[in-house]
């Protein structure tokens, strides 16, 4: 049985990982070399500056989000990109938004592009849960969570956008009102919530 090349652990690698950086690949024993050749004879596909994945790789939807977890690996996924990870609106940003600490310092990221938004604790680092994206664990927060943030935060979503994710978790059963009030108290987003939470559970 042949021996596997280092060319053909690159393969395998990313048919696993979907996207790695050169530093993980280098530490799993595959040199710059390597990986210089797989890219010019087509093998590897150079993604961004630092990442590579499969050529032909099925493009998911969320692939941005993974490639932002690999160059951001404390950042969070938040308000726009969240509720359109969730399903919960229409709106397809162009950038992806990412949670971060107050005196974290920001990543410079070629690709793709990203906008930081800064969390104060607690607000940091609830509600997080970690989804599978192209072999990538990517840390976006929950609906719940998403939604209370996006109400509190209405200088940079709009009221409208905020109040039809709601609408659409409550009427495709991504979220239970309880589940909305307690994420919504948790992140300070109550008194703002409540009047449309209310109006929409309503039996009137």
């Amino acid at each position: 049985m042949p021996i596997a090349t280092q060319a053909d652990r690159l393969v395998m690698i990313l048919r696993k990982a979907g996207i790695a950086r050169a530093g993980e690949l280098r530490k799993l024993g595959i040199t710059g070399t390597t990986l210089a050749r797989a890219v010019a004879g087509g093998e590897v596909a150079r993604i961004s500056r630092g990442l590579y994945q499969l050529p032909g790789a099925e493009a998911d939807v969320d692939q941005s989000l993974a490639e932002t977890a690999k160059r951001i690996p404390k950042g969070t996924i938040c308000l726009v990109s969240a509720l359109a990870f969730h399903g919960l609106t229409d709106q397809l940003p162009r950038t992806v938004w990412v949670a971060i600490g107050p005196k974290a310092r920001t990543a410079k990221v070629d690709y793709p592009p990203v906008r930081f938004v800064r969390f104060r604790p607690p607000y940091l680092h609830q509600g997080i849960e970690r989804h599978a994206i192209a072999g990538v664990k990517v840390p976006i927060y929950s609906v719940e969570k998403s939604i209370a943030d996006a109400f509190r935060n209405s200088r940079l979503v709009d009221k409208a956008v905020a109040i039809e994710c709601l609408r659409t978790a409550l009427k495709e059963r991504k979220a239970t009102p309880a589940s909305l009030a307690q994420a919504a108290h948790e992140n300070g987003a109550w008194t703002k919530i409540r009047p449309y939470l209310e109006a929409l559970t309503s039996d009137g």
